[in-house]
């Protein structure tokens, strides 16, 4: 294989973006720090007492959503379907046969949606 040099300027490129990226998540969260020492600071100079706050704010875990299973499986199926319906008929003689190729990703939808309806919820 032979890469040109636009090749290697998109990797460049793409390095410098996330390199850039880390480099502003850092900035911001030394920022953040740097502000809430300075209200610590004044907070202590007026004799005012604060509650210790996380370094990190913590994030909050939801719960899964249940609909997502269902829209995936649909999406993936009707896709798949689409999909072989237009193989089938636009293919050439020849070629006719490979119009099962997206058969997986249909199966794969059917199974997600199936696994929904079958799920047992858990009882609370």
């Amino acid at each position: 294989m032979s890469y040109s040099i636009g090749d290697g300027l998109v990797t460049l490129a793409l390095a410098g973006g996330i390199v850039g990226y880390y480099y502003v998540i850092h900035r911001t969260r030394q920022k953040r720090m740097e502000i809430i020492h300075q209200e610590r600071l004044a907070a202590m100079d007026k004799g005012i007492p604060l509650p210790e706050l996380p370094l990190e704010p913590s994030e909050e875990r939801r719960a899964p959503d249940p609909r997502v299973l269902p829209i995936l499986g649909t999406v993936l199926l009707t896709l798949a379907a689409g999909a072989m319906i237009a193989l089938n008929l636009s293919l050439p003689g020849t070629s006719h046969s490979f119009w099962v190729a997206p058969l997986p990703i249909a199966f794969l939808g059917a199974g997600l949606i199936a696994v929904h309806f079958l799920k047992v919820e858990p009882r609370g």
